[in-house]
């Protein structure tokens, strides 16, 4: 037993050992550019980043909303991420009362249980990648059965 446990850590660690060279050797490259976009252990408004436990789902969505356009008040229980592709968004947060503008090229790392609303306040489309990580077979929206006091329908 002793021996099957050692051959799985030592080809283990044979095959995770490559991976962090493999990411140097990319980095060096003349045809690869790497550019940080984000680095946080916070959500927008502040909160530490807590992933689902068991199994976790991982959505991938495109969003495209016009110029204008608002998307209608909600929270989530999950992590949500945007990263915005194209145009200008305002993300108000209810629950802080703060307001935080996205433009093309940002990164959002949502809010988690606090109510929102996101705005293309921009003249051209909104396009918008979202990653939801959530708990097998759930849903990370939620929505008002009536809106926050001081929030208008």
């Amino acid at each position: 037993m002793r021996n099957v446990v050692k051959r799985i850590f030592l080809t283990y660690i044979m095959l995770i050992l490559p991976i962090p060279l493999q990411a140097e050797e990319v980095k060096k490259g003349k045809d690869v550019i790497i550019t940080p976009i984000l680095e946080t252990d916070r959500t927008t408004s502040g909160q530490i980043i807590s992933l689902p436990q068991g199994n976790v789902q991982v959505i991938v969505s495109k969003y495209e909303i016009a110029p204008g356009a608002e998307l209608p008040i909600h929270k989530h229980s999950y992590p949500r991420y945007g990263y915005v592709l194209a145009g200008m968004l305002r993300v108000s947060n209810q629950d802080t009362g703060k307001s935080r503008v996205f433009k093309t090229g940002e990164f959002i790392v949502e809010a988690i249980d606090q109510w929102h609303q996101g705005t293309n306040i921009g003249s051209t489309p909104l396009e918008l990648l979202v990653i939801d990580q959530v708990e097998e077979g759930k849903s990370n929206i939620i929505l008002p059965d009536k809106a926050p006091s001081g929030v208008a329908n």
